[in-house]
Parts: structure tokens; sequence; C-alpha cells
């Protein structure tokens, strides 16, 4: 038999076997079908295409799957770079990528509760980071880094003594100091240099003081320029924060940079969405001119330093009590509490180590680099989500470059600079004005990827798909092939009345879910509740939103000593409110004496988590 029989032979049989028969039982049929009976066409070709609903569903879902498989996978790299920088004690780096971990989830287009894989890797993520910050509790703060003092805090209450050398050392490297401000060598400024020099703690401090200037150090010196104050008296905040913009003073509240009180008029606009005390540049023009105020009455820079410590009221009494308008003088004579007393010889030596810092051992400065920013004024109230979605940041980065921002939304009707990552304010211009104004602060922005179909842009944000297609003026079955993003018309979360400020947990809570689901951040829901960690029990009622404070009337004998201070004095203004024992003497005292100190004594532990933190 020849080749082409055995062929022949073999689609017959393949033929029948389709047909459900076999040859042996397919009597009388015929054993030499025509060529044509081979392949029934048209058959096949509609069973393919009874199949095709099945098979575009089963790729639907297998695409569903690799973005979700594609999302643990960078959820699984965050949370083990976390884990390896906790195991190196790097706290601050470890709390970084657990939250990024973490928010890769929440800000994911999936949701998590539809899919039972990611809610599980989600329930495990949250859970480790929970047992790795209890953990770490037990040893210290947590995850929450360990806020450096000022190197005014690590020198208080610390009795030096001189070295003669390092006194004629100093004096002769005075005479080659550069100063804007009347610098002098003593016995007092020379201890505060040697403490600084000499010691692992206070060089240390002053070291990452001096590094952390390099941040803010060229903003800082154009604001003193243009306020025509001396540009030394950037090293104030060595004493007040070390240059670190989100210090709060947790007895007095005293908060920012420049540690203004949270009450008192000094130019700057604190309310329930933003406290300008801790925005770098408004605050710092703030204090320079607090400080012009000050030497205005004063008439020394010395006895203005004092006065920004203690206040002018006590300054002036002490001035006129021993009749010596001179610090040093004061200084001898105990006419001054301890705080202050070491306040100016502290700044002082800053100042001269500073100009000669290798001299001292400070060889190793580095400063950081200066923060880079886009500012864009919005008069609107915009979502720092949409935000990130606009110029593709994180939230994260969004909030540490607008610290004073007190929510993750910037308030309605009034004027808000925006800080945005350098080079992103065109890209964020062109994008939002594709958003209605009175939608900002609830739509989203959604870049279209190769799998986005309007349906499934409109699961993953919980929106009607009619509504997705009207907002982007589209046909609801249209493709996105082409369409380079959607505006996504997210309906506004309920604003919360002062009844529903506060929230009772349900089960499956957590504090990171709540604290998305109500658009505060997870420092501030913690620092409202007194809470660590993440997991929080159901039923418990929790302040969703930032705690009603009750003014209280100060009462008559409310002065600043070295253990605590009052009001610091504000700038001449309308505004002006005092304490009830000064109420009298409000104009009289903003112009002239004035009696109080924004800040109570520095000896005390600074925190760095200013209520936006900033962080979320």
């Amino acid at each position: 038999m020849s080749g082409s029989s055995f062929r022949f032979l073999g689609v017959a049989a393949l033929v029948l076997s389709l047909a459900g028969c076999t040859p042996s039982s397919r009597k009388g049929a015929n054993r030499n079908p025509s060529p044509q009976a081979v392949a029934p066409a048209l058959p096949a070709a509609a069973a393919q295409n009874a199949q095709s609903p099945a098979a575009a569903k089963s790729q639907a879902n297998t695409a569903q799957q690799q973005r979700v498989q594609q999302l643990i996978a960078n959820v699984e790299k965050a949370y083990s770079a976390g884990e390896a920088s906790y195991r190196k004690g790097k706290l601050p780096e470890a709390k970084a990528e657990f939250d990024r971990a973490v928010d890769l989830m929440l800000t994911s287009p999936i949701d998590i509760k539809s899919d039972p894989q990611l809610q599980d890797e989600f329930d495990r993520i949250v859970d480790a980071v929970n047992a790795l910050e209890m953990e770490a509790l037990k040893q210290g703060n947590g995850f929450a880094p360990a806020v450096e003092p000022s190197p005014a805090d690590v020198a208080s209450d610390v009795t030096f003594a001189v070295d003669p050398n390092l006194v004629a050392k100093a004096r002769a490297d005075l005479a080659t100091t550069k100063s804007d401000l009347p610098l002098v060598m003593n016995d007092y400024v020379a201890a505060y240099i040697n403490f600084f020099a000499n010691t692992q703690r206070g060089h240390n401090t002053l070291l990452h003081s001096f590094e952390r200037a390099g941040r803010y150090k060229a903003m800082i010196q154009r604001v003193m320029s243009e306020e025509g104050v001396p540009q030394d008296l950037i090293y104030l905040a060595v004493a007040e924060s070390g240059f670190q913009p989100r210090a709060v003073n947790p007895h007095s509240g005293a908060g920012g940079m420049w540690q203004f009180m949270p009450h008192g008029d000094y130019g700057l606009i604190r309310n329930g969405y933003m406290d300008e005390r801790f925005d770098p540049e408004k605050s710092t023009r703030a204090y320079a001119r607090y400080m012009k105020f000050l030497y205005d009455q004063l008439g020394d820079w010395y006895l203005s330093m004092a006065a920004y410590d203690w206040g002018a009221g006590n300054v002036q009494r002490a001035v006129q009590k021993t009749g010596y308008a001179d610090f040093w003088e004061l200084y001898k004579r105990n006419n001054l509490p301890g705080e202050t007393k070491n306040y100016v010889p502290e700044i002082l030596a800053a100042i001269i180590i500073a100009n000669h810092p290798t001299q001292y051992g400070f060889d190793e400065i580095t400063l950081d680099p200066p923060v880079l920013t886009d500012t864009v004024t919005v008069n609107y109230s915009v979502d720092l989500r949409l935000v990130s979605d606009l110029v593709d940041a994180p939230v994260d980065e969004l909030m540490a470059l607008n610290p004073s921002l007190l929510r993750f939304t910037t308030p309605r009707d009034v004027a808000f600079d925006l800080h945005l990552p350098a080079g992103t304010a065109a890209l964020f211009d062109q994008r939002i004005a594709a958003i209605p104004e009175d939608k900002r602060d609830a739509w989203r922005y959604h870049r279209v990827t190769p799998d986005d179909t309007m349906d499934s842009v409109a699961r993953s944000f919980h929106v009607q798909v009619a509504e997705l297609a009207a907002a982007n003026h589209l046909n609801e079955d249209e493709s996105l092939a082409g369409i380079e993003a959607l505006v996504v018309p997210v309906p506004p979360a309920a604003a919360p009345s002062s009844r529903s400020m506060l929230y009772t947990t349900r089960r499956g809570d957590t504090l990171v879910s709540i604290a998305d689901r109500f658009g505060v951040s997870l420092a501030q829901l913690r620092n409202w509740n007194h809470l660590t960690g993440i997991k929080v029990a159901p039923g418990r009622r929790l302040h969703v939103g930032e705690p009603a404070r009750i003014a209280r009337a100060h009462s008559a004998h409310r002065r600043t000593s070295s253990r605590g201070a009052a009001l610091r004095d504000p700038a001449p203004s309308a505004k002006t409110k005092r304490g009830s024992a000064a109420a009298s003497a409000t104009s009289r005292a903003a112009k002239s004496t004035g009696s109080g100190s924004a800040k109570k004594s520095r000896k005390r532990k600074h925190s760095s988590s200013a209520s936006s933190t900033a962080s979320k």
C-alpha cells in the first residue's frame, strides 16, 4: 500500500472518531469519502464562536490575576526592604518601606476585599508590621524616629570647665570671623564651644543641626535679607529646633523651626486645615519680622535674643531693675533665668564654630541638599491623593513638602501655597484643568493601562460606569485604546459634623484603613487617640478629626521662668490678643513692653510629628 493510502485512511479514521463513530459502527457507510467531507469548517467555526465569551472572561480573569500578582510582588518587595532595615536598626527607613507596602494596596485600583488572595496579603502585611512595631515599642519609641534634641537641649543645665587654651584660640578666631552680629568671646561662650567641640553628644548634635541647615539655608538667608535683619540670626534655629521644621514641644505646644506657640498673632495662619508655624519659609519670615520688632524695642541684638526666649517685657523689667541695658551685666547679676542665660552664649558659640568648622573638629560637615520645589497657589480644596495622581509623586512626599498641611486636602476658599516636586508645576496645571474646580477634593486622575476597560476602572474606584463615561464624554462600552488618562468622579466623603467626629470601630478595621477612609494621616489618628501600632479593637470610639480644644483664660501669674514661659510677644497687630492679666494694657504692651515668650522652657523633648505629617 502506498504512503498516500496510509494518509487517506488515517484522515478518514480521524473524521469518524470526531463524529462520535468508529469505522466498525458505520455499516454501509462510504469507505471512500470525498476530501470535502474531511474538514467540516462551518460547525468548527460555530463552536469557536460559542466559546468566545468564556474565553474572553478567562482572559480578563487572567489579566486581573496578573495585576494582583504584580501588586503582591511589589508589596512583598517593599515589606522585605522594610524588614531588612528593621533588622539593621534603621527604624525610620523601615517605617517608610512598611508604609509603602500598605499604601501600595490601599491606593491600588484593585479592590482588596474583592480578591481573597489580596485580602490575605493585606491582613498578613498589617499583622506582620504591627508585630514588628510592638517589638520595637518594647525597646523604645516604636518606628517613630528618636527625634534629635536641639544643641541647646543637650547642653542645658551642664557646667563646663573653661579651657584657657581654647579661650585664647577662640579669641584669635574671632578676629577673622565674619558676622553681622556683634560677637564677643568670654568664659560663657567658651564653655559652649568646648562642649560642642570636645564632647561626643554636643559635637554630634551640633553637627547634625549644621547638616540639616543645608535644606533651608539659602531660603533663610534670602528672607533675612528681604526683612533687613542680620544673617547670623539663622543660628537661633540651632537653639530652637536644630533646623527641624516639624519639631513640637509636647508640653507647651510650641512648634516649627522657630518654636512659635500655637496661640498669638505672628502673621501665621492656624486652622483646621493648616498650621503655618510648620511652613519653613512663612515661619522664617514671621521670625525675622518678630526679631526686628524686638530690636526696635530693645536696641540691642543680645537683649533681643534674650527677649525671644524670655519675653520683651521680662527683659525690660530686668533692665529697669538693674539699670544695665547689657545682656552680660544681667547675666552676671543673676537677673536672667538659667535658660535665658545659656541661650545667647550657645548661639554665639554656634556662630563661631560655623565660621571655623575644621578648627573645632567639624571637618566632616556635609550639608543636606536644599529642598527644591515648584509652588502653585490654589484657592480651592484639592486632595493630595489627586495631586499625587497628577504629578506622579507619592502622597508622603507631598506631605513632606507641605509640612503646614494638617489634612489630606488644602483649605477651601483660602489661598494655599502648594509645594510640588521640582519641575512638576506645568504638569499639575495641565492635568488638573480637566477636573472641575469644585470636584478637586474628591475626584481622581487615572493613567490608562493597556488592560484597562471602562468597567475595570469603574470597579477599581467604586463608581458607576455611566458616571465614569459621562465625566470623560465617552460611551459606556467605548474602548480606551488611544486614551491617555481618565478623570474619575469619586463621590466626596461626607464631611463629619461636630457630633460625628467620633467613629466607632468595626471588625476588620485597622488604623490604616480608618485613616484612609476619613482622609487623615495615620500619625494624626494615632496622636488624636493616643494610640500606637496599627490594630484597633472593634467597638472603640476614635476621633477622626482634630479634637476641639477649650480655650481657657490665662491666669495673672502667667510668667516665664527657666522652667516655663508664656506667650511670646506678637508683632504689633490689631488682632493681638493677651491673657486676662494683660488685657487692660493690650495696645500698650504690643507697642512697647510685652511680657511673654512664644515657647516654654527648652528643657524638653522635641517631637517631629507635627499634625501633618505629614506622613500618612
